[in-house]
């Protein structure tokens, strides 16, 4: 009788994990591997462990028994103290009386465990197929200013940098977002979607208009700062068709799509050329009536503007050159009709603070905390004030800047006000 009882719990017992292992695409050997090591910190956890001794496990594969030996150490590693060999031949059986319960709760945790983890492998492995694509995501919750989100399948996780200024996530709501990589954080491996990369622009135009996704017409340049302004040079790929025109849709509803994707984003389309003084005047509209001259050896575009037109060629904080200077890939320089230089950019800029000259270490916190144009630093002003890396230098840049900003923004208003 106890022979049949003994070949039921065989059956039971290995064909259960041999299941569960074909199931969830987990090698065996692991998961009876962890099963013997999460029963030596079981036993530890209940009765202690000798330090003198090495404590190891004897599975049976079939059963699903198990046993627990202690042996004499041997040799250890002198820096780290780990145990490197032990007399085998002087184990001696240390199994408890009641050892089998504990095991039998031990091996179900470490199975559960493993299947989450061979799921979460499974669900990590799709992910690593999507990326570069978008996908429809809920918000679950803020955690430290990163955004969860449900992602259908698994979860992914929106770091503050790749957020989009001015955005505010509302637990529940649904928004669109970019598989941007699977990344090793202090939590694992973790979907790091975004919202503020320039491909999810370019996912989204593929979504809207067949042209782009049918290969008629390609995005050849884009530049972004994400929550504010977009602009992409786009060019066809066959005769007859219109690039911009059918970026832009129907009085306009194809880029309005877009647009409300990215919740209200300005969004510019020009059309491409090979001819960069064509390809510069059409990033800088709609200022017009501009002199452009190139010093190829520095890579750099002197632009001469008229002086009703400079205010439109720099754009609001000097968004529209910044942006221009991206897309081109030429360094530009603004000068009014006398010859004064009115600004001057890299295309490295990232933000309107990146023009100021600040030390990296406020810069890197004012971008943490999304205040990154001469707005959000006069409208936060009581809390940039309180960071530690603002020096002296700093605020005498900012102070200066903001106050500048405040007197044109009063300006401004009481000229409206007057009309």
């Amino acid at each position: 009788m106890s022979s049949q009882s003994d070949r039921i719990i065989r059956t039971e017992f290995a064909s259960a994990i041999a299941q569960i292992a074909a199931e969830r695409k987990i090698d065996p050997e692991s998961i009876y591997r962890a099963i013997e090591h999460a029963l030596v910190s079981a036993y530890r956890k209940q009765y202690g462990l000798d330090d003198d001794s090495y404590y190891f496990v004897k599975l049976n594969r079939e059963t699903g028994q198990s046993q627990i030996f202690k042996a004499p150490i041997i040799k250890r590693d002198e820096e780290t103290g780990e145990i490197l060999e032990w007399d085998e031949s002087k184990a001696e059986d240390v199994t408890p009386d009641d050892f089998g319960r504990i095991a039998a709760q031990t091996a179900k945790q470490v199975i559960l465990q493993k299947v989450r983890e061979a799921e979460r492998e499974h669900i990590l492995s799709e992910y690593q197929s999507k990326i570069g694509e978008i996908v429809t995501a809920q918000v679950l919750r803020m955690d430290r200013g990163r955004v969860i989100l449900d992602l259908g399948r698994g979860q992914g996780v929106m770091p503050p940098e790749e957020q989009m200024r001015g955005e505010f996530y509302r637990i529940n709501s649904r928004i669109v977002v970019l598989i941007k990589e699977i990344a090793e954080t202090n939590r694992g491996r973790q979907v790091i979607v975004s919202r503020a990369d320039k491909d999810l622009v370019k996912k989204l135009f593929e979504r809207e208009v067949p042209e782009i996704s049918s290969g008629a017409v390609e995005i050849a340049l884009i530049a972004r700062e994400a929550g504010v302004r977009t602009k992409l040079a786009v060019r066809a790929t066959q005769e007859g068709v219109d690039p911009v025109g059918s970026c832009v849709g129907q009085r306009g509803v194809r880029v309005q799509e877009v647009i409300r994707e990215l919740n209200n984003e300005k969004v510019d389309i020009i059309p491409y050329s090979d001819d960069p003084k064509l390809l510069l005047m059409a990033a800088l509209a709609p200022a017009e009536g501009l002199k452009i001259d190139f010093d190829k050896e520095k890579n750099l575009a002197i632009v001469t503007a008229p002086d009703d037109q400079l205010s439109l060629v720099i754009g609001k904080g000097g968004q529209n050159v910044r942006l221009a200077a991206k897309l081109t890939g030429w360094k530009i320089t603004v000068k009014s009709a006398e010859g004064k230089v009115e600004s001057e950019v890299t295309g490295e800029e990232e933000y309107e603070i990146d023009t100021f000259g600040l030390t990296p270490e406020l810069r890197n916190k004012l971008v943490a905390h999304k205040f990154t144009t001469l707005a959000d630093l006069s409208r936060f002003k009581d809390r940039w004030l309180e960071f530690e890396e603002l020096t002296k230098k700093d605020k005498e840049i900012l102070e200066a800047r903001v106050k500048e900003f405040e007197t044109e923004i009063e300006s401004e208003s009481q000229s409206n006000s007057k009309e």
